[in-house]
């Protein structure tokens, strides 16, 4: 009977996000205008009066998401008891903030940076990701793989029959069309700026990894499953490295969600905003208890 605390990634944005905490908490107003200090700039007005195209800026949405998922967990009144966390892409670093593995200031850094780090990335080359339903993991894979001309790989491993793909616009096409007549239901296009998770990440990557490698950790309250391997890890140095691969490594985040209900999860609360994770969590396993944390 154990929890595991997750928290949501990139495309859980929504206007409006975290007025609720800052309006009725002072602590919550507290880190927020802590943030904005941090930022240099009043992140605080995007997040709660933006539009949905300014929330949707890579620069923006990370350290909005994160910010949203942290605040929350550090002000839940004891209601965040973790025997484990895991966070997907971006939601690895609010994981590892809320585990007590960095501290807030120093999250926040690396997450704005690997924002700005990404988004250069993305303006270097033309490239997308794509949803692709409805056909088994390995033959995704397989057909991503077998384009040799192309930059095209899984990102994603959200639940079984669903996986991302990411990589150059001609790559992402080509696989998708090639997915199609292996019986894809359907193949989505995502409204993203680049191809995430992929060796078009390369320069964010290295850019990140000084940051990452400057940065205090220390060893989290309880075991975080990460994206690059799905497993669960305790040990700062090896968090670090593993945080480091991730920008061009694919979630695995099925898998993930796998290896915590094996080591005895029963019940899965999503940390941050939108109900993304829980819906993933309902797919990989139907019988799990899962909600949102709640104050």
């Amino acid at each position: 009977m154990k929890k595991a605390y997750i928290f949501p990634g990139q495309g859980s944005q929504y206007c409006g996000m975290g007025k609720d905490l800052y309006e009725s908490n002072q602590l919550a107003r507290d880190y927020f205008e802590r943030a904005n200090e941090i930022l240099g700039y009043r992140i605080t007005e995007t997040m709660f009066n933006g539009s949905e195209e300014e929330l949707r800026q890579t620069k923006i949405t990370q350290p909005a998401i994160f910010l949203h998922s942290v605040i929350l967990a550090f002000i839940a009144n004891g209601k965040f008891t973790p025997d484990m966390v895991a966070g997907h892409s971006l939601g690895e670093f609010s994981a590892l903030v809320a585990a007590k593995a960095i501290s807030f200031e120093d999250g926040l850094k690396l997450v704005y940076s690997r924002a700005m780090a990404m988004q250069k990335a993305c303006e270097a080359t033309p490239s997308t990701m794509a949803a692709i339903l409805g056909v088994d993991d390995n033959v995704v894979a397989e057909v991503c793989y077998s384009i040799k001309d192309d930059i095209v790989c899984p990102a994603n491993y959200n639940s079984p029959g669903q996986i991302v793909i990411s990589g150059t616009v001609t790559g992402v096409e080509k696989a998708i069309a090639e997915l199609q007549k292996k019986g894809a239901k359907r193949a989505i296009k995502l409204n993203v700026s680049g191809a995430f998770h992929s060796p078009l990440m390369e320069s964010a990557r290295k850019e990140l990894s000084e940051a990452i490698n400057n940065t205090k950790f220390n060893e989290p309250i309880c075991p975080i499953y990460q994206n690059v391997t799905a497993l669960p890890e305790v040990n700062p140095e090896k968090i670090k490295e593993n945080l480091i691969l991730q920008l061009t490594a694919p979630v695995k985040w099925t898998q993930t969600i796998q290896n915590m209900i094996k080591d005895g999860a029963t019940t899965f609360i999503e940390v941050g905003p939108g109900q993304v994770l829980q819906n993933l969590v309902k797919k990989i396993d139907k019988n799990l208890e899962v909600f949102s944390l709640q104050l």
